[in-house]
């Protein structure tokens, strides 16, 4: 497995490993009302399509996770499933380094073009995916089951 790859902002990304699942899944319940289960997330690890990619600062040669990304790279579409980052980390461009990473990463692979679903009500990750150069291409009603909120489907050219 190759090392961490370091950021502009003292990240380094690496897929995630099942030791990580604990603090994925505290990133998890702390950003969302409807968290992913521990199954869904595990078994996010055991697909080929899938990369689970962790945000992490290294210091004193210990690594903190501050958030994580999931991807699925199904022939020439990059889509991301699930952005997360730890309370004590976010504005502080955890989620837009993810998001790059994963577009780079995707990009090498030969995704083409990048996808996401994201809450209507979510203003401030519509407005980081517009600044990322995301672009509203339509919308599925009732999308998320727990309380009938629709999607809103956005894109990107990569």
């Amino acid at each position: 497995m190759a090392a961490p790859r370091a950021a502009g902002a003292g990240l380094a990304f690496r897929r995630m490993r099942s030791s990580d699942l604990p603090r994925v899944m505290e990133i998890e319940r702390a950003a969302f009302s409807h968290p992913w289960s521990e199954e869904l997330v595990r078994r996010e690890l055991s697909h080929d399509f899938s990369t689970v990619l962790l945000a992490v600062a290294v210091a004193a040669g210990e690594e903190e996770c501050h958030g994580f990304i999931i991807t699925w790279l199904v022939h020439d579409e990059l889509h991301v499933l699930n952005v997360a980052v730890a309370p004590e980390a976010r504005r502080r461009g955890v989620a837009r380094a993810l998001l790059g990473e994963a577009e780079a990463r995707g990009r090498a692979e030969g995704a083409r073009v990048a996808t996401l679903e994201v809450r209507r009500s979510n203003g401030a990750a519509i407005g980081l995916y517009r600044s990322l150069g995301y672009g509203e291409v339509g919308m599925r009603p009732r999308y998320y089951a727990e309380d009938g909120e629709d999607a809103l489907v956005m894109d990107k050219e990569l």
